[in-house]
């Protein structure tokens, strides 16, 4: 198995490609310019990473699987992510992208906000495809990047970079949300999907054996990360993937409260809770009443 190279600095990656290191939490790539060309190597990310492609160069494995990421394609990747890389021996590495250490942003709104941008936990399937005019303004958020990577420290280079960083960011949540769109079509199959899986759980009285549904569940059944299928389920029907899950759970609950006479306990242990009170406050918070109270006023 070949060594995975931990990459907890910009300048343990920018050494990988030789390089030049800017800043020692910062960087912007561009890989044309590397002096060092290795054919096949895997990375555990300890930084923050971002690639647009220009050329089909290689590919890149995520999770046992290649990514969809060919010409004027953004990847991107989180602390903690593990990616293999295949270059093409017989072509230049043509790509251009940002790291950046989570210290950079600490004490700063994107610091606060990091989180939000989910992209950086999507799957291989899930790359960002580019028209000309974004990928030119994706290079030039990077090449303003680097202009204040070269300009002399003072008290706000910290606050200007991560500044351009997050406004670097701001455009491909721009993009995927253009791109979710443009899907649209697959994205309700997907949708179709999610509402018979969900039905077919309850039906098959799985939450007995496994509890509660999770997001991950339906998710893997889809073949999509749990982010980015969080986020399409939320562009399609407005709902967030575990409060349509809850919609769905509330909605059986109501069934057995009106139709049966068993008691709330008995309801919780066949809808998956582990305990009733658990059942009661979910309940309560999207009724308005307790199950007892629903029943009572029904």
């Amino acid at each position: 198995m070949d060594k995975i190279i931990k990459i907890d600095t910009i300048d343990q990656y920018n050494k990988l490609f030789g390089l030049e290191t800017l800043h020692p939490l910062v960087g912007v790539v561009d890989l044309a310019k590397a002096t060092k060309f290795p054919t096949r190597f895997i990375i555990n990310y300890g930084v923050y990473a971002l690639f647009l492609k220009d050329t089909k160069c290689g590919d890149i494995l995520y999770g046992k699987q290649v990514y969809d990421y060919q010409e004027g394609t953004i990847v991107s990747f989180a602390p903690g992510q593990v990616v293999e890389t295949k270059m093409d021996s017989n072509k230049k590495p043509m790509a251009k992208g940002l790291l950046f250490h989570p210290d950079i942003i600490k004490g700063t709104s994107l610091g606060q906000e990091i989180k939000s941008y989910s992209f950086f936990s999507y799957s291989s399937a899930e790359a960002l495809h580019l028209s000309e005019d974004e990928k030119k303004i994706i290079i030039d958020c990077l090449d303003n990047i680097e202009t204040e990577l070269r300009q002399p420290v003072d008290k706000l280079s910290k606050r200007l970079i991560a500044r351009n960083i997050q406004l670097l960011l701001d455009y491909c949540m721009r993009f995927y949300e253009r791109q979710f769109i443009t899907r649209s079509v697959a994205n309700r199959d997907i949708l179709a999907r999610f509402e018979s899986l969900l039905d077919e759980y309850f039906v098959s009285d799985r939450q007995l054996d496994e509890g509660l549904p999770t997001v991950k569940y339906f998710a893997d059944k889809v073949c999509l990360s749990s982010n980015y299928f969080g986020d399409l389920i939320k562009k399609e029907t407005g709902k967030t993937a575990q409060e349509y899950v809850q919609s769905k759970i509330i909605d059986i609950a109501k069934e057995k409260i009106l139709g049966t006479e068993k008691n709330v306990s008995q309801i919780a242990y066949e809808l998956g809770f582990q305990y009733p009170q658990h059942f009661n406050r979910l309940f309560k918070r999207n009724v308005g009443y307790t199950p007892n109270q629903y029943r009572k006023q029904q």
